[in-house]
């Protein structure tokens, strides 16, 4: 199973650098990295080069300039390059378990797209996990964890959560399988059949209406969230807005109500 993991970014060199190291402690091989960069500062695309020179799968970097939040868009740029025929998105705050890839690869299935769990961290904590925590893999022990932090009941199921456990929860979860930013996947060919992300949209909701749109594609969503997971490290959201949410449910209300499968205002402008 050959897979194109894209990561988006901006001006969190710290945070990107300890997700790089997720991913290079993989237990799946036949993978690579795009880091979609939505115009962060030049120290980016220097960490990005500098693990490239040794890193163990392909490791690339796209970058547009800083004209506000535009992340939807240099998604749109990453999709067409891909260079695999699955594609699992992810965020540079978002570290994965070394079985990460592993799971979308094994439950990747036509038809489905696949939406995986995180679990959110303090910032304290986010801040004090080293290189050596990420490839140890001590960083996603329950125990561990819960000596640096308390850790609510969702962390603590999915942390916790052998394979059969996992298996379970996901069976009984309340939770629909929707599209999520930091941990979701699909086929690239599903992804260009829909035209990717709307670009109108900004900060939240986005990746939900771009689950919606390949649900009305045919494209139903497959539960993982306690067997595929991801740490998701502590920021601020400066670029979210009271309108940019607004205006996204209101776009998100129409792609569901209408039925919608293509937005024209994706990766191909029409």
């Amino acid at each position: 199973m050959k897979i194109t993991v894209i990561v988006s970014t901006y001006n969190s060199e710290a945070w990107l650098e300890k997700v790089l190291q997720g991913y290079a402690a993989q237990t799946h091989a036949d993978f690579e990295v795009i880091i979609a960069d939505d115009g962060s500062r030049p120290t980016t695309q220097a960490l990005v080069e500098r693990y490239a020179q040794d890193y163990p799968v392909p490791l690339r970097h796209i970058w547009h300039e800083d004209e506000g939040y535009r992340r939807q868009e240099i998604l749109n740029k990453a999709i067409p390059i891909a260079a695999h025929p699955y594609i699992l998105f992810t965020d540079g705050d978002c570290i994965p378990r070394k079985d990460f890839v592993a799971m979308h690869a094994l439950h990747a299935e036509k038809g489905r797209f696949l939406s995986g769990g995180y679990c959110k961290l303090g910032m304290g904590l986010s801040a004090s996990i080293s290189t050596e925590d990420i490839n140890r893999g001590r960083c996603f022990d329950l125990a561990w964890l819960k000596q640096q932090e308390p850790m609510n009941l969702s962390n603590r199921l999915k942390l916790g959560a052998g394979a059969a456990t996992g298996k379970l929860l996901d069976a009984i979860t309340t939770a629909r399988p929707t599209f999520n930013n930091c941990n979701s996947s699909a086929w690239k060919d599903d992804l260009l059949a829909i035209n990717g992300y709307d670009e109108r949209m900004k900060y939240g909701g986005p990746d939900r209406e771009l689950g919606e749109r390949l649900e009305n594609h045919g494209v139903s969503g497959k539960q993982i969230r306690h067997r595929a997971i991801c740490l998701h490290l502590d920021h601020s959201r400066g670029y979210k807005t009271k309108e940019s949410v607004q205006n996204n449910l209101a776009i998100r209300a129409q792609t569901v109500g209408e039925n919608i499968v293509w937005t024209p205002h994706g990766i191909i402008k029409s």
